[in-house]
């Protein structure tokens, strides 16, 4: 597998293990602590799968959803979240998202759910 894949959250040690297992997948990978920095740092145009935290301070999951809706981004979005609120899911769906999963989460599902996200974005 290959692509660019960005992950938005504020946990460093978040950040780097996901950096550390989707590269060993292939994929070119930029982490981000904040979603003011990926905002700043990654325009639109710029093609990619976006994995997101709900709970950050400053702007959080849901309001840099809302964001990238409202600019007209196309990038899918994978949501997660270490909350066990079972209705997360279906918001993080109806918010546009391409998928969404519950920390901690097996490498396999997340890969799986990159590509299924990357190929229906194509």
């Amino acid at each position: 597998m290959s692509g660019q894949i960005f992950i938005v959250d504020d946990d460093k040690s978040v950040c780097r293990a996901l950096d550390i297992l989707l590269v060993t997948y292939g994929f070119t990978v930029d982490t981000f602590t904040s979603a003011e920095d990926f905002f700043r740092a990654v325009p639109n145009s710029v093609p990619g799968c976006l994995i997101l935290d709900i709970h950050m301070p400053g702007l959080d999951g849901w309001e840099t959803q809302q964001r990238l809706v409202a600019s007209g981004s196309s990038r899918p979005v994978i949501i997660m979240s270490a909350d066990k609120n079972r209705g997360l899911n279906e918001r993080a769906l109806k918010a546009g998202a391409a998928g969404y999963l519950q920390k901690p989460f097996n490498d396999q599902a997340l890969v799986d759910l990159i590509k299924v996200a990357v190929d229906r974005n194509k």
